[in-house]
């Protein structure tokens, strides 16, 4: 199967088409999943462009939602805020709709999610939901490619994998629950170099949150992650865990608001912001 681009988008990703992809830009990404033609995770998608973590929430729970992220601004760095009732985010992609323009989504009613990770959200959405992006790990992942780093998730050709943490996120209002964090092995030798390099992007993360043994943070079994795919440690190389986006997800399974609708773990929206723009250390 093959885009109006010529891009292949079948279940198996070719390595020419992730290069294509790679090429992409913001808004043919978002064009693929409008259409339904793209909806598998977004790592390694639109070089250069920043990728974003998706949330709606009804207009009564945004401020809340709002000073949850303030208060815990590394795994919820807040990119932008959209007024109840515009899915249009004007800062990072003019003319995109949050309720169709990511891969997959998830709906999580009073914590419970429905079955199934539709492609779009159109009837879930109702007129009185706030939406929010929030910086994603994906976008500093060019960087780090640039300075040389393997990123197993992407050459496994699998999703990052996600883990629950036993520690606390500040909570604010009816919000509150674990850390998630997102894991990628590093050579040992090159942590501090991999800590120096993700601490510029403070509004995708930042730096890791821990580096090492996955049993500190209670993680219990990194082949066993809670979103997203198990991937290879090589001789040599350390678990590195990030702040993770899919923190409101599984504070939304703790706290249970009536409703709340997020990108599916992995499945990014992705903007039409240089992830230059973010780089603080440029």
């Amino acid at each position: 199967m093959a885009d109006a681009a010529g891009m292949t988008v079948g279940p198996r990703v070719s390595d020419a088409a992730r290069e294509a992809w790679a090429q992409a830009s913001g808004a043919d990404v978002r064009a693929a999943c409008r259409r339904g033609a793209w909806h598998r995770p977004t790592a390694g998608m639109a070089h250069g462009f920043v990728q974003a973590n998706l949330v709606m929430l009804p207009a009564d729970l945004a401020d809340d939602f709002e000073a949850f992220c303030q208060a815990n601004p590394v795994p919820c760095p807040l990119l932008e805020r959209t007024p109840p009732g515009s899915y249009e985010p004007l800062r990072f992609a003019p003319g995109a709709d949050l309720r169709t323009d990511a891969p997959r989504y998830r709906i999580y009613r009073r914590g419970r999610p429905d079955p199934g990770q539709p492609t779009d959200v159109l009837e879930a959405a109702r007129p009185d939901l706030a939406g929010f992006l929030l910086g994603c790990s994906f976008t500093f992942e060019s960087a780090m490619q640039q300075a040389g780093f393997d990123l197993r998730h992407q050459t496994q050709g699998v999703n990052v994998p996600m883990y629950r943490t036993q520690r606390a996120c500040a909570p604010a209002g009816p919000f509150a629950g674990p850390l998630v964090v997102s894991m990628r092995p590093v050579a040992r030798e090159r942590v501090a170099e991999v800590r120096a390099l993700t601490a510029r992007f403070p509004r995708v993360h930042g730096a890791p949150v821990h580096v090492g043994d996955p049993a500190a943070i209670g993680v219990r079994d990194l082949d066993s992650p809670d979103w997203g795919d198990a991937v290879e440690i090589r001789e040599g190389e350390v678990p590195v865990f990030w702040g993770c986006g899919v923190t409101p997800q599984a504070v939304a399974q703790a706290s249970r608001p009536e409703l709340m609708i997020t990108h599916a773990p992995g499945h990014m929206f992705v903007t039409d912001r240089r992830d230059r723009e973010l780089d603080e250390g440029s």
